[in-house]
């Protein structure tokens, strides 16, 4: 995600003339209080991910090949999981259930704080198939989502929403594990879901790079991510339904997910923009015996690690939304390169009473190569400006964030704009949704 040293130079070269010639702000600039942005996500340690598959691989090889529902693999697995974690400060739970005549386990960790009434959950299944060690399916989401979970210990992370990590157990026999689960949960409990991320199969050594597109924010989140380091994503279709995310969405729960493909074949367009070879699957072992530490593709694996901990970072750290109406405009504007005039993107606010709250909170979602270019404004009805975002942040990629203003003064109903200029050249994007809640 970071620019070369030479890019870095020029862009903060041009941000320095162009301040020299910034013009006046408005008289009618009124300041907001934007709300902390979310802590930098790490860089996950690929060794790290795979020195986790590497002590699967030898579970697997000591108890008979295999680490499947019922066998002693799987529990060896559970119990490698949970003590990492149990050493870093969750606090871990091993649900037990009944499948196939077998005793299952599926293995919950929480980590300490954040909103007990918003929970973000990210999870995989830890079971293999009996034919083999099952190190991309699903070793790779297992070992990633325990690192991640490392990680947000070694941070110290204090997130605005519950985290809350799981490893599934019988996926591979029907969602067992999963379903198990979410069934058991009360009502009340599971509408403190502000979503489940799922990862299965994400270093198949032929990569794809699908996106689940159930859940707008968390879909976008991993869009984001991917669009900073320039790789092109499509949408996840060859498991849709056919892993542990179908048991939290059929329940009402927002649900997203990476995954690199299984036996569908690549085509000739994917591996032009990809790599890898066209004509043949995306794991060529999907289910069999040469499932093991050879068949993982390093860079998927790391891309995908990395992914996952941009997620729990920023998703982990948005704010609730205050109680009152909200309105939206998901249509996408192109913001041109400096020097071209700003752009807007308009939502008409009806039927609500009064001034606007001394708390609105306008979220905005920019995706931009650099976005200490940008200059983000509110504009109300009446044209007074409410500058959100000045030319921060640097080299970091997108603008993703909320923000709170007083705009007590403001009457509610009318035409809203937010307002974007790019100030340096070199950078595009496009303004991808924005929305304002009273």
């Amino acid at each position: 995600m970071s620019l070369s040293v030479s890019r870095r130079l020029a862009a903060v070269t041009a941000l320095a003339v162009a301040g020299l010639f910034a013009s006046t702000a408005p008289a009618a600039l009124a300041a907001p209080t934007a709300v902390a942005a979310a802590p930098t996500p790490p860089d996950i340690p690929l060794a790290n991910v795979k020195a986790h598959l590497s002590q699967l691989s030898t579970i697997a090889a000591n108890n008979g090949g295999n680490r499947a529902h019922g066998r002693p693999g799987y529990k060896a697995s559970i119990d490698y999981v949970k003590a990492k974690l149990d050493a870093a400060g969750f606090t871990t739970t091993l649900q037990t259930f009944t499948s196939s005549g077998s005793t299952g386990y599926n293995l919950i960790a929480d980590w300490p704080g954040g909103d007990p009434n918003s929970v973000l959950m990210a999870g995989a299944h830890l079971d293999s198939v009996t034919s083999g060690a099952g190190i991309n399916d699903n070793g790779s989401g297992s070992a990633a989502v325990l690192e991640t979970a490392l990680a947000v210990s070694r941070a110290g992370l204090q997130p605005t929403k519950h985290l809350r990590f799981g490893w599934w157990g019988a996926e591979e026999l029907g969602l067992i594990g999963s379903r198990y689960y979410v069934n058991n949960l009360p009502t009340a409990e599971r509408a403190k879901f502000a979503g489940y991320l799922n990862f299965d199969m994400i270093g198949s050594p032929n990569p794809g790079y699908f996106v689940y597109d159930d859940d707008p924010t968390i879909e976008q989140t991993f869009k984001n991510y991917y669009a900073g380091i320039g790789v092109p994503t499509e949408i996840e279709t060859e498991g849709d339904g056919r892993s542990d995310h179908a048991s939290f969405k059929n329940v009402g729960i927002p649900v997203g997910g990476l995954f690199t493909g299984a036996s569908n074949t690549k085509s000739s367009a994917q591996a032009q923009k990809w790599g890898g070879t066209a004509g043949q699957s995306f794991d060529r072992c999907y289910h069999s015996s040469c499932d093991n530490t050879s068949n993982i593709n390093d860079t998927a694996l790391d891309r995908n690690a990395d992914a996952i901990a941009y997620a729990i970072w920023n998703l982990g750290a948005s704010t609730p939304v205050p109680p009152g109406p909200s309105f939206e405009n998901t249509a996408d504007v192109a913001i041109p390169d400096s020097p071209a005039a700003a752009v807007t993107s308009p939502i008409t606010v009806s039927d609500v009473a009064g001034n606007a709250p001394a708390t609105t909170k306008v979220d905005v979602n920019i995706v931009h190569t650099y976005r200490g270019d940008l200059v983000v404004d509110l504009l109300a009805p009446d044209g007074t400006v409410y500058n959100l975002h000045n030319r921060s942040g640097g080299s970091a990629d997108n603008l993703v964030q909320s923000y709170t203003v007083n705009a007590s003064s403001e009457v509610a109903n009318g035409i809203w704009k937010l307002r974007v200029k790019d100030s340096a050249a070199q950078d595009v994007g496009y303004i991808n949704s924005w929305k304002i809640t009273f």
